[in-house]
């Protein structure tokens, strides 16, 4: 496993994810990739790469701006430098997550989210009703000089009824239970990026 800040942090957490269902980790990954992930991001968006989000799967999925106003680009492999180098980390933490609790992650899903200002998207849950692979969700964002007059925090909806913003500045990543914390995204007087991905099981 490569010697990264998100290497050092895996014991917190793994500690974070078993006490408490979710984990808020900063200056995760070194801050220049970040930034050419964050330049990436802008880059398919200024291209038109990036589409707007939809709800639900399937035949059943559909854009509806009044519950989520993001656009979205998948990441694959092999499309960029930067995008393999995030995909390598984030595989690693795969493995660490099934070493720790034995949960079968197959793989990792992801995709950069750009919300334009004012965009939002409505309190839900990830994992979809009939189809329960989305185990743990992780949301990585790449927004510098972020501050909380910003806004677009990330609400999470915790067990003993209590609220929890995570504010989206570049270099955090927020992991999560899939099926188990309601959230939704908050809107922002700014262009807010990110990188949203599930851990899926078999």
């Amino acid at each position: 496993m490569t010697d990264t800040p998100l290497q050092r942090l895996l014991p917190q957490i793994i500690d974070d994810l078993a006490g408490q269902g979710w984990s808020r980790q900063i200056h995760v990954l070194p801050e220049t990739l970040t930034h050419e992930l964050a330049a990436e991001c802008r880059k398919r968006a200024r291209e038109g790469a990036l589409t707007p989000a939809g709800v639900g799967r399937g035949q059943g999925l559909a854009v509806r701006e009044g519950i989520r106003g993001d656009s979205i680009q998948w990441l694959e492999h092999g499309q960029s430098a930067p995008g393999d180098r995030y995909l390598q980390a984030l595989d690693e933490l795969r493995q660490a997550l099934n070493q720790a609790f034995f949960l079968g992650l197959e793989d990792f899903e992801c995709h950069f989210a750009c919300y334009p200002p004012g965009a939002f998207y409505q309190k839900h849950l990830d994992r979809f009703r009939d189809d329960d692979r989305r185990t743990v969700s992780a949301v990585y964002y790449l927004n510098e000089d972020w501050r909380a007059e910003h806004g677009g925090a990330l609400r999470l909806y915790l067990p003993d009824e209590a609220e929890l913003d995570v504010l989206p500045a570049a270099g955090t990543l927020v992991l999560f239970m899939s099926a188990e914390l309601p959230h939704e995204v908050l809107p922002a007087s700014r262009e807010r990026l990110s990188i949203t991905g599930w851990f899926r099981r078999r």
